[in-house]
């Protein structure tokens, strides 16, 4: 599908075309493309990102919350149960293939970037206008559609998970999704004038930072900085 983007979302994604092509050339990005990615790396990944999915469905329903009419309520609506049941859903089947079962999912501690990032759109979602939700969500939501088309170019892996994950993200329901809230983006009044447009090019950028360090998390398997060990004698 071609997706219509307003020009917002578009001035968007252009400022962060650094970003976008570090998270492209990303050891963990292209190896979920070629099928090298490690399992390990694949399956912390899973745990983070499943912690993360119980934020952004948080912010999700601050968005239906703070909409302006029904139809974007509905929106929301239908997007949050999609993330709380499909999305989800799928996390749980695919960790069950790595062996990790769902008490052993649910006891997993977000990592310092997870936290982080995680941190930052629930706070969006109960201090900002919907258009700063929206911009928050964008690089997410957009993002996962533009690698996994991306990487689907290239060829789709064997590896079952990994093939699964690009054709999850490359179907019809998220395709349309990102093209909505990209339009979303541009079609939203502020409700604090003042400053908008860069408070939200920030959020963007911040969200857009926060993918491409999720990522290099995942790749390293990295729970956050760790104190420099002192030296003994």
């Amino acid at each position: 599908m071609t997706a219509r983007v307003s020009a917002f979302a578009a001035e968007l994604r252009e400022a962060a075309a650094p970003l976008w092509g570090a998270v492209h050339a990303h050891p963990f990005v292209r190896g979920i493309g070629d099928g090298t990615l490690s399992r390990d790396s694949f399956a912390f990944y899973l745990r983070q990102d499943y912690l993360y999915l119980i934020e952004f469905a948080r912010v999700l329903a601050a968005a239906a919350a703070k909409s302006h009419d029904l139809e974007t309520m509905a929106r929301f609506s239908a997007l949050l149960h999609a993330t709380l049941t499909e999305e989800m859903a799928l996390h749980r089947r695919t960790c069950a293939s790595y062996g990790i079962g769902e008490a052993e999912l649910a006891r997993t501690e977000p990592s310092f970037v997870t936290a982080a990032y995680a941190s930052m759109l629930v706070r969006t979602g109960a201090e900002g206008d919907l258009g700063d939700i929206v911009a928050a969500l964008l690089p997410c939501a957009a993002g996962y559609v533009e690698i996994a088309l991306a990487l689907r170019a290239r060829g789709i892996p064997s590896v079952p998970a990994y093939r699964d994950w690009i054709e999850t993200y490359v179907s019809e329901p998220m395709q349309e999704t990102a093209a909505w809230l990209a339009r979303l983006a541009g079609e939203l009044p502020a409700s604090a004038p003042g400053g908008a447009r860069e408070r939200r090019r920030r959020l963007y950028d911040a969200s857009a930072r926060f993918e491409l360090l999720f990522f290099d998390a995942a790749w390293t398997m990295s729970m956050g900085p760790e104190p420099a060990q002192e030296e003994r004698p």
